[in-house]
């Protein structure tokens, strides 16, 4: 994995993010991207979907989001949700994805990044932990709130 890029997310992209595989268990822990992708019919400014490539192989997908005017602190700058395949796992595709959505936020001004995520077996803890998310709440569902300060 070391020919590692970003694409904005496209029609001619969405279909191979579509059929990102996961891990056994995983599953529960995602929703389709194309929900993210709907979802996103947001204004171009606050929504940062992202394909992850290695060279020509879609690999992942990432969504970002920024909305300085969001009620609620943990959706102001937010990473939504972040996919890599089953393959590519533990090949660094999602720091590097993560890395990427860090940089757009520091670019925009952020000073803080927040994801929810839900605890479990399998589930992507062990990885946001890894990035340097610290657990600050949770959500009215059980859902822990991260934050990273850039």
């Amino acid at each position: 994995m070391t020919d590692l890029r970003l694409e904005e997310l496209s029609a001619a992209t969405i279909v191979a993010v579509n059929t990102l595989g996961l891990k056994p268990g995983q599953e529960q822990f995602i929703t389709p991207v194309s929900y993210a992708a709907a979802a996103a019919v947001t204004p171009a400014h606050t929504a940062w979907q992202r394909v992850i490539l290695d060279g020509d192989e879609v690999v992942g997908f990432i969504h970002g989001h920024f909305d300085a005017d969001a009620t609620q602190e943990e959706f102001r700058a937010a990473l939504w949700r972040i996919n890599v395949d089953a393959e590519a796992q533990g090949a660094g595709v999602g720091t590097f994805a993560v890395n990427a959505l860090i940089d757009e936020a520091r670019n925009r001004g952020v000073s803080r990044l927040t994801v929810l995520w839900e605890r479990g077996e399998d589930g992507p803890e062990e990885f946001f932990l890894h990035i340097g998310f610290v657990p600050v709440g949770e959500t009215p569902y059980g859902e822990v709130i991260g934050a990273i300060t850039l």
